[in-house]
């Protein structure tokens, strides 16, 4: 068989599948080829340039900015959403997004750490439709007792989530935020309190916010923050961001200082042996913090806005 006449072939086969959508078992039994040779047919198609797939992506789809994360920082999964106009649209993008990742990969068995406080996983929450994975458990890994006005929710965080399940919820029933480590040893004691901390090693999926240094509305109205003179020792001694209260710096290396013992939640150590750490977060203020958890490992899956992925991605392309 001369060139023309294989190509002349394959191109038959290509029209017959890409076409007409006929099914490669059909296509062998009406050109009396075998099923194997039509597979290796349609691979020479694209080869050869007979066959030119093109995607067309769907509005407020960045695969591009994506890509460019994912393969920067090691992560399993960016996903960017559109640029917002303010603060309460930007949440709706980011919950959204969150929702529909949290959805597809919950599995049996899952045990499944919550973060509190946290505006952006409200509303992944409230974005979220019911669907059943058996056998899960959602457990709090941060502190949830605070000012009565929004401790409701960061309660409701986890009770929700664990309703839309179906899967048990263990609520880590002491504040975030103690004023000594002696207070948080003795809370540490507590049998439910204790029952929440021994989950924390068996996490499987974290589901977090990333905090700025300034406490959000939601935790300031909590009570669980450090004082002004606090925060100022955290900056001082290089933190830039946080997860779960915890600190870390511009490299995303944990900021170590005394206030850490009064912190009751999941410690960056147990995150970081987390199978699967998925951050949610965005918005202009949190571009640094977002940008060092990238770069200290710290999450696994970034769900954020263009504005801040763009930003980072640029620092990608300068220090290229």
């Amino acid at each position: 068989m001369t060139r023309r006449d294989e190509l002349r072939q394959i191109a038959k086969v290509a029209d017959l599948y890409y076409g007409r959508n006929l099914k490669q078992t059909v296509i062998s039994e009406l050109l009396g080829i075998h099923q194997s040779s039509i597979s290796r047919m349609l691979h020479k198609a694209k080869a050869e340039g007979i066959v030119r797939i093109t995607l067309a992506h769907p509005a407020g789809f960045y695969p591009e900015l994506e890509r460019a994360l994912e393969s920067r920082f090691g992560l399993a999964r960016a996903v960017v959403v559109d640029p917002a106009e303010s603060e309460s649209q930007l949440l709706a993008h980011l919950g959204s997004a969150a929702a529909s990742i949290v959805a597809a990969g919950l599995r049996e068995g899952d045990v499944v750490g919550i973060s509190s406080w946290s505006s952006s996983l409200l509303a992944m929450v409230n974005a979220m439709e019911p669907f059943q994975t058996p056998q899960v458990t959602v457990v709090q890994i941060l502190g949830g007792v605070g000012n009565p006005s929004a401790e409701v929710h960061a309660t409701y965080l986890t009770q929700r989530l664990a309703q839309l399940v179906n899967g048990r919820q263990v609520l880590l029933t002491a504040p975030g935020l103690v004023r000594s480590s002696d207070a948080r040893d003795v809370l540490y004691k507590e049998p439910y309190v204790r029952q929440a901390l021994d989950l924390f090693n068996k996490v499987s999926i974290a589901l977090v916010g990333i905090g700025a240094g300034e406490p959000s509305p939601l935790l300031a109205d909590s009570g669980n923050i450090f004082t002004a003179g606090e925060l100022k020792l955290l900056r001082r001694a290089g933190a830039v961001g946080d997860i779960c209260m915890r600190f870390f710096d511009k490299d995303g290396a944990p900021v170590s200082t005394p206030l850490d013992d009064q912190v009751v939640g999941i410690s960056l150590a147990q995150l970081k042996r987390t199978k699967r750490v998925i951050a949610v977060a965005g918005g202009a203020r949190k571009k640094e913090a977002i940008a060092a958890a990238l770069k200290g490992g710290l999450i696994d899956v970034l769900v954020t806005d263009y504005d801040v992925a763009s930003a980072i991605a640029g620092r990608i392309e300068v220090a290229a």
